[in-house]
């Protein structure tokens, strides 16, 4: 049997947290076994339902990674197939059409809660003659759910798991005007799509015993459950957008990597042993499901940072600037041409060790890809202002105009002067930094200084101690 996994997601929204590690399970589930991973938009609730949401749920996978196996299914679609089952159903039997007005069942449910019983439709049309329907009122089909004794699930996270089918009424299939319901829709599709393990959070637990009557009601066989436990906050309550229950292009934007991401988010409920770098490919060579736990998930922004942090150091240094040209050219309002490239690309190494997300690595990196001349922040300016400091910069410049451009010579260079002017090394580090990178803060200045070329170099010193410059 070829494993087939499933991530089916409604668009009414993006792919959250929650949502980007089920596809994460089911992904890695199904390459572990050499089998196919699957998607389908469940797409029935028109009025929430939006394209906006799917373009952002396929952004949101493309960018994770997770590619799937084939075209997508859209459930909307399928709608005449769900409603040939129903009726398949009424035809063997299995279900009926139930004619209770919304009056009626309001005031069945009203009864049940004030006698202090669960609210459950008590099959009043389940053995009725369909003659009888009163006129003008659209039935629902109906499942003739079992009454009597239990369903059993054997799920492969959460064990056994078993409910009595007494406290199980007969759902509603198709509605009034024909529509199907989530719970045929579901199961429908997933049987014809040939799924044979259904991945999803715990909170569809309770689903799953209706939808197991169901496939059995219709003589196909049930996929494996397993259901996972949700992601909860870092206080232990349910995850919510304070803490980070956010869309996948919103950690995209914030400068994560999809490898850390995907990293972070295996570990967020399933574990091998002590590890906690898990490449892709181990991931794949080592995910089981018998290795997912049982007790919520806390997300933590700290240890994800952190995480990209180590995947930020490990990764290929062109890669990185690829990644950052777009954002570097929306911070500075210009595209990155190809000498900034280069030199962000031979100062990469000094740079990504410094940085934990690529909007840092952005705000690092950015003096090397601007144009001259530099804006100077307000430290940097203080420095420019000052016309000894400028002279002294000045003076080393000239120093090393035929100078090897080495970091090493042109520090050793530096601290010569210094001496020679009785100054510190600083004094010259200094004005130098706010020439060459417009801050007062950079990776080490003389790094800096071999980056940027000798040409680069002279050039912006000279406009920073040119007569005039505020």
């Amino acid at each position: 049997m070829q494993v087939v996994t499933r991530f089916a997601p409604s668009p009414t929204g993006f792919l959250h947290i929650g949502g980007a590690r089920t596809a994460l399970f089911n992904w890695l589930f199904a390459r572990h076994h050499g089998g196919r991973f699957l998607l389908r938009i469940e797409d029935t609730d028109r009025a929430r339902s939006t394209q906006a949401a799917v373009d952002a749920i396929f952004d949101g996978l493309k960018w994770l990674g997770l590619d799937g196996d084939g075209e997508a299914v859209f459930q909307f679609a399928r709608m005449d197939r769900h409603a040939e089952v129903a009726r398949q159903l009424v035809a063997e039997g299995k279900a009926y059409y139930c004619y209770c007005t919304p009056e009626e069942l309001d005031a069945i449910r009203a009864g049940q809660k004030a006698e202090g019983k669960p609210t459950r439709y008590p099959g009043i049309w389940r053995d009725r003659d369909p003659s009888e329907a009163p006129v003008g009122v659209p039935g629902v089909v109906r499942l003739r759910a079992p009454q009597e004794g239990e369903t059993v699930i054997d799920d492969l996270v959460q064990g056994e798991v078993k409910v009595a089918n007494a406290q199980l009424d007969d759902m509603v299939l198709l509605r009034g005007d024909g529509t199907p319901t989530y719970m045929l829709s579901v199961v429908v599709d997933d049987h014809d799509m040939g799924i044979t393990h259904v991945i999803r959070g715990d909170d569809h637990l309770t689903n799953a015993f209706r939808q197991y009557q169901l496939y059995k009601a219709c003589g196909w066989d049930a996929p494996r459950f397993a259901h996972i436990p949700l992601i909860h906050g870092p206080d232990g309550a349910k995850l919510s957008k304070r803490h980070g229950a956010l869309g996948a292009e919103a950690y995209r934007d914030m400068g994560f990597l999809p490898e850390a991401m995907r990293n972070y988010l295996l570990r967020l409920g399933w574990g091998h042993g002590d590890d906690e770098i898990i490449t892709t490919e181990q991931a794949v060579e080592w995910f089981t499901l018998d290795n997912v736990g049982r007790s919520p998930s806390r997300f933590d922004m700290t240890k994800l940072t952190n995480l990209n942090g180590h995947y930020m150091r490990n990764a290929d240094d062109a890669r990185l600037v690829e990644l950052l040209a777009p954002l570097l050219a929306a911070k500075l309002g210009h595209a990155v041409d190809a000498d900034a490239q280069a030199r962000l690309l031979a100062g990469m190494g000094g740079m990504k060790e410094r940085a934990k997300t690529l909007v840092e690595l952005t705000d690092l990196a950015a003096f090397y890809a601007r144009r001259r001349p530099l804006a100077l922040d307000d430290k940097a300016a203080k420095v420019a202002a000052d016309a000894e400091q400028m002279a002294l910069l000045s003076e080393y410049a000239a120093t090393i105009e035929a100078a090897e451009w080495k970091k090493d010579v042109l520090e050793e260079a530096a601290r010569v002067f210094a001496e020679g002017k009785g100054q510190k090394l600083g004094k010259v580090a200094q004005p130098l930094r706010a020439a060459l990178t417009g801050s007062s803060v950079s990776p080490p200045i003389f790094e800096v200084m071999e980056v940027l070329g000798r040409a680069e170099t002279l050039g912006r010193i000279a406009d920073t101690t040119a007569k005039g410059r505020p």
